[in-house]
C-alpha cells in the first residue's frame, strides 16, 4: 500500500535478477497486446515458448525476499517463464513508472496502488484483465466488491492482493521506558496530540532521544480519513474536489502549535533518518500507517512486538468512518506476452505457498486460496485480530479516487514537509495545493 509517513525507502535492486535494460523497453515499447474482450477469450500461456517478464515494484528489503521466493515458485511452475523482477522505494518507483508509461514501456507486471489506478487506466496503459478471467486468471476466490476495486470504467485493470486499513502504531516497550501511559482507543484527534506532546517531553533525554512523531497532517490519506469521519464526500462523481479550504484549514489546526516543537513533529531528524521513517529507527513515540506496514516495521525496528490501535475519532463521535484499500497487480498493455503476465498475476493472487510467504505484508489475503495456508502466528495472527477488532469501525467505503489523485498526494507530500521545515505558513500550503489541485484534476 502507499506509505503514508514521510518517509522513503532507499531504491534497491535484487541480487540475483537483473534489470530489464534498454532493450528490453524497446521491445515492449513495439508490442500490440489485444484489450477488452470477454472473460475467457483471452489466449493461453504456449510452454513451448520461452518467456521473459518483467515484475517491479515498491517496497523495502523484506517485501522484495517475499517477492524472490514467490518468483521462484513461480518458475518451478513456469519453467518456460523467467521473471526479471525491481523494486524501488515509493517516490522513486512512480517517477520510473510515469516516465515508462509516457515511452510505453512499462514493466509486464506491476505492482498498482488505487492512487495511480485511475490514471494509468483511463489512458489505456494497462492490460484490460477481463478476457483472461476464467482462463489464465481465477478471482473466484475474492468477494466481487473487492474485485471492483480493480476496476476502471468497463475495463478490469488490476487484481487486489490484499486488504488494509489504517492503524495507529507504537512500541509498548519503548513507551513503557520513557514512562508514559500507552495511547488508548478512545482518544480523539487532539488528545492523540496531547498524548504525542506527552511522550516527546518524556523522551527528550531517552537514549536515543524520543521524538513523538511525523506529523499526520502531512499526509494526504490521512486527511481522506477525517473528512470521511465526519460525513463528509471528499471527491464529487465528476473527479472534483468535494472539500474547502476552510476544510484543509481546520485540519492543518490540529497540529498548528504542536507543529513548532521539533521535539514533537522532528522535521529535520526525519530527513537525517531517511530512508527509514523515525517509528521504523526507534526514535518516535508512534505512527500512522497502513496496518500491513506491521511486518516492514518490525523487520526494520528490531522490536520484539509492535502495537496497533484504531484511528482517533472526531471529538464527541463513536464513528470512526474507517475504510479499507486494496494492494494491487496490474499488467502493461504493451505486453508481448499478456497470457503470461495474466499468469503471473493469478500465481501471486491465488497459490497457497505465496500466500503463506506474504503472510499478511500486503494485507490479509484477497482470496481463499490464499488465505488457506497461512500460519496464523506472530505478525499474521496480530494483522487478523486488529482487522477482526475494528470489523464494527468499517463502516465507510472508499471514495471513488479520480485520475490525478497521486499527484495530489505527492503534492500534499511535499507541502506538507515545507510546513514541518517552517519554510511556507499554512495558508501558503492551503493556497499551493489548490493551485496544484485544480491543475492536476483538470
Amino acid at each position: 500500500m502507499t506509505p503514508t509517513t514521510t518517509s522513503r525507502r532507499t531504491t534497491r535492486r535484487l541480487p540475483f535478477v537483473a534489470a530489464a535494460g534498454a532493450a528490453a523497453l524497446a521491445l515492449t515499447a513495439c508490442s500490440g497486446s489485444s484489450a477488452g474482450g470477454e472473460p475467457g477469450s483471452g489466449e493461453t500461456v504456449d510452454p513451448d515458448e520461452q518467456i521473459t517478464l518483467r515484475l517491479d515494484w515498491w517496497g523495502n528489503d523484506d517485501r522484495a525476499q517475499r517477492y524472490n521466493e514467490a518468483i521462484e515458485l513461480f518458475e518451478e511452475e513456469y519453467p518456460n517463464i523467467e521473471v526479471q523482477a525491481n523494486f524501488t522505494s515509493w517516490d522513486d518507483y512512480w517517477t520510473a513508472r510515469n516516465t515508462e508509461a509516457a515511452g510505453s514501456s512499462l514493466p509486464d507486471v506491476l505492482q498498482m496502488d488505487d492512487a495511480y489506478l485511475s490514471q494509468y487506466g483511463n489512458r489505456h496503459q494497462l492490460l484490460d484483465l477481463t478476457p483472461y478471467l476464467g482462463g489464465e486468471l481465477d478471482v473466484t476466490g475474492m468477494p466481487d466488491q473487492l474485485v471492483d476495486n480493480g476496476r476502471v470504467g468497463d475495463g478490469l485493470y488490476a487484481i487486489p492482493q490484499g486488504t488494509t486499513t489504517l492503524a495507529m502504531f507504537y512500541n509498548p516497550a519503548t513507551i513503557e521506558e520513557i514512562g508514559v501511559e500507552p495511547p488508548t482507543a478512545d482518544m480523539s484527534w487532539s488528545d492523540y496530540v496531547t498524548w504525542l506532546e506527552q511522550a516527546a517531553e518524556a523522551g527528550a533525554d531517552h537514549d536515543p532521544a524520543l521524538y513523538g512523531s511525523a506529523d499526520f497532517t502531512g499526509t494526504f490519506w490521512f486527511f481522506v480519513q477525517y473528512m470521511i469521519q465526519q460525513g463528509n464526500d471528499v471527491f464529487t462523481d465528476d473527479g472534483e474536489l468535494a472539500f474547502t479550504e476552510e476544510d484543509v484549514q481546520g485540519w492543518l489546526d490540529l497540529t498548528a502549535e504542536a507543529r513548532t516543537n521539533q521535539q514533537v513533529f522532528p522535521a529535520a531528524r526525519a530527513a537525517q533518518l531517511e530512508p527509514l521513517s523515525g517509528f521504523a529507527a526507534n526514535e518516535t513515540a508512534s505512527e500512522f500507517s497502513w496496518n500491513n506496514f506491521l511486518a516492514a516495521y518490525l523487520a526494520d525496528s528490531g522490536a520484539d512486538r509492535l502495537e496497533m490501535l484504531p484511528i482517533p475519532m472526531i471529538e464527541g463521535s463513536s464513528d470512526r468512518g474507517m475504510f479499507q484499500r486494496s494492494m494491487l497487480l496490474s499488467a502493461a498493455e504493451t505486453t508481448e506476452h499478456p497470457a503470461a503476465a495474466a499468469a503471473l498475476i493469478n500465481f501471486i493472487t491465488n497459490s497457497p505457498e505465496v500466500g503463506a510467504i506474504f503472510g499478511t505484508s500486503r494485507g490479509v489475503p484477497a482470496t481463499e486460496s490464499a488465505r488457506s495456508e497461512l500460519d496464523l502466528d506472530g505478525v499474521d495472527a496480530q494483522m487478523v485480530e486488529y482487522a477482526d477488532s475494528v470489523e464494527e469501525d468499517l463502516t465507510a467505503v472508499m471514495p471513488t479516487l479520480p485520475e490525478g489523485f497521486g499527484t495530489l498526494e505527492s503534492a500534499w507530500l511535499r507541502l506538507g514537509e515545507s510546513l514541518g521545515y517552517g519554510e511556507i505558513t499554512e495558508e501558503e500550503f492551503i493556497e499551493q495545493w489548490f493551485a496544484e489541485a485544480s491543475s492536476a484534476l483538470s
